[in-house]
């Protein structure tokens, strides 16, 4: 059995894994004993310094809070004044000044159309109401609208057509029988 644990052992990939171990071995034997604590020395020491630092950073961030929270800094107000400056950043710059005109013009450009397309279609419609087909169907609208005032207001009854609707309205609303239970007898009386 610890003949097979020797032949895993003996694999390719770990000499070679050996061998960068030994060349490392090598470049830490050129180092001195003297030199090796001074390299550990400066390593501790500037393990030190990063602390320190980070404790430093660490009260400047505090005291940058601080100085924030008494002028009434707060983080909406500054992510307001960032997309403020943003936006007015955005304004100045050339492609938003290009978009600006292009649009300004297209805009310009779409009214115009518009505008004409106004124009022809009141022109259209002037042209239908005064065509021939038009004027007929109109003259049959109105014989049809005088010949429903005289059958409902009856002979010389005259007056507009909202009157007519409104007899025409009340008139049928008196031939309709109501079913009021609240009116009594008594109630006529």
């Amino acid at each position: 059995m610890e003949t097979r644990q020797q032949e895993f052992l003996d694999s390719e990939p770990l000499k070679e894994a050996d061998e960068h171990t030994s060349d490392l071995n090598l470049s830490n034997s050129i180092v001195t004993e003297e030199e090796r604590e001074e390299i550990q020395l400066e390593l501790a020491k500037l393990e030190d310094e990063i602390s320190t630092l980070k404790q430093v950073l660490a009260s400047k961030e505090k005291r940058h809070a601080e100085l924030k929270h008494k002028l009434g800094i707060t983080p909406l107000s500054e992510l307001r004044s960032n997309l403020s400056q943003g936006w007015t950043d955005m304004q100045s710059s050339t492609a938003y000044k290009r978009t600006s005109e292009t649009l300004s013009s297209a805009g310009q450009k779409t009214t115009a159309a518009f505008s004409t397309l106004g124009s022809a279609i009141n022109r259209k419609f002037g042209d239908i109401r005064n065509s021939p087909s038009f004027r007929s169907f109109e003259e049959k609208v109105e014989s049809t609208v005088s010949s429903i005032k005289t059958k409902v207001g009856g002979p010389g009854a005259g007056g507009s057509f909202e009157d007519v609707l409104s007899s025409t309205a009340k008139a049928s609303s008196q031939d309709t029988p109501t079913n009021n239970l609240t009116d009594t007898p008594e109630r006529s009386q």
